[in-house]
């Protein structure tokens, strides 16, 4: 392929990435869920706590659940101090991960655009750049010709039905290759003796005198010293196995691609408003999504309609989007908490911690949530950056309420 062919700059895999071994009777820690999550929390137990005697349970194939079901969207640009020194956190590990994990994971620092359609839109807009500029994380605020220039392809007629005012801008954000990620992550704890165990599925928590002490699977039983909950919409249900009830919801979120097209869309853009979200992956397919669908459910499929209504976003915002064919469509399952804030950290059960409630930002958090609760775990104490996103909030009034900076409608 040329240079300038879409995918040209994919590189080949090695023909092997990881060991796949028969489980051990026993383990220090234990990590439910084989996504982006639990593989960077392995990851990084053995990088910076020396913790190898690890294993990462996955019920189907490795990161094929939440993991390569999103839209890969990379950015820190969230409004509250605590949710700003999470993401900012993780952003600049991605900065520099494919050196750290020496592999390609084709990080795209194109740029986010947040369009803002109203006046309204605007105030809290150009409040969230601000209160961004205060915690060190690069934001601007673009007027719509600005916007223009980003994105020459977005629609800015006043004549639309939500006309673009302006927007955020966070040029350092962007996207990356999720699959890449999760191989690259994996491919390092493996190497550093980390056993991944695919088709395990966790079938019960074995918890005595309030801590717990192993947990039952398909493969049979495997006693841990520790156990870490990393599997995003079933966290509850897992949690539940152990008398935990935990405040959250799940539900599918859709997304999709289009055919393979040449490269057109030169950034990401994202409306609330409009309620779409579009980037042009590196193969060349548009990557669009929305809001989660309402109702609760476990299964990885949506309604129609929300497909529907995408579509007339994304023509709405881009009409040279009007003959592109959509190629396929799917759905992840997302737990979302009552403030949509995650929550990670210690839980009622003694050696049992939690990282869930990621909500639609999951992905994007992938090294720096690793980063904390593999410190959260080895430490039996929170990190810093992830203690104010303790369960106990939700009893002692100390919300993060991120509801508006999510972007799309939760």
């Amino acid at each position: 392929m040329s240079p300038s062919t879409p995918g040209a700059d994919i590189p080949d895999h090695p023909d092997r990435l990881w060991r796949n071994p028969e489980p051990k009777r026993s383990y220090d820690v234990v990590i439910v869920g084989g996504g982006g999550h639990g593989l960077a929390t392995a990851h990084y137990l053995a990088k910076n706590h020396g913790v190898t005697n690890v294993a990462v349970l996955e019920k189907g194939w490795l990161a094929g659940g939440n993991m390569a079901r999103n839209t890969t969207i990379i950015r820190s640009n969230y409004l509250w101090d605590e949710s700003a020194g999470i993401y900012e956190h993780a952003l600049r590990l991605w900065e520099g991960l494919e050196e750290e994990l020496d592999y390609p994971i084709l990080f795209s620092q194109r740029g986010v655009l947040n369009l803002a359609h109203s006046l309204q839109d605007v105030r809290d807009s150009v409040r969230r750049v601000e209160a961004n500029r205060l915690n060190g994380v690069d934001a601007e605020w673009l007027d719509a010709e600005q916007v223009k220039e980003v994105c020459p392809i977005v629609n800015t007629s006043p004549d639309v039905r939500y006309p673009v005012l302006g927007a955020t801008y966070q040029a350092r954000g962007g996207i990356a290759k999720h699959d890449y990620v999760a191989w690259g992550f994996a491919r390092s704890a493996d190497a550093a003796g980390v056993d991944i165990i695919q088709n395990c599925e966790v079938t019960g928590l074995d918890v005595v005198g309030g801590r717990i002490v192993g947990v039952r699977t398909s493969l049979g039983p495997i006693a841990a010293g520790k156990v870490a909950l990393c599997s995003a919409g079933h966290t509850s249900v897992l949690a539940a196995m152990a008398g935990i009830e935990l405040p959250l919801q799940s539900h599918p979120l859709q997304a999709l691609v289009s055919e393979l097209l040449e490269p057109v869309h030169p950034s990401v853009v994202m409306s609330n408003a409009v309620h779409v979200y579009v980037s042009q992956a590196h193969k060349g397919e548009l990557v669009m999504g929305a809001g989660i669908d309402a109702y609760n459910s476990y299964t990885q499929r949506g309604a129609f309609h929300i497909i529907e209504e995408q579509m007339s976003a994304a023509l709405e915002l881009f009409p040279v989007f009007a003959r592109a064919h959509v190629l396929r469509t799917w759905g992840g399952i997302v737990d979302v908490s009552p403030d949509a804030s995650p929550i990670v950290g210690l839980s009622p059960v003694d050696n049992l911690y939690l990282n869930c409630g990621w909500g639609t930002g999951g992905f994007k958090a992938t090294p720096g949530v690793g980063w904390v609760y593999a410190h959260t775990i080895a430490h039996d104490t929170p990190h810093t950056l992830n203690a104010p996103f303790s369960l106990d909030r939700f009893t002692t009034g100390a919300l993060v309420d991120e509801h508006g900076a999510a972007a799309v409608a939760h």
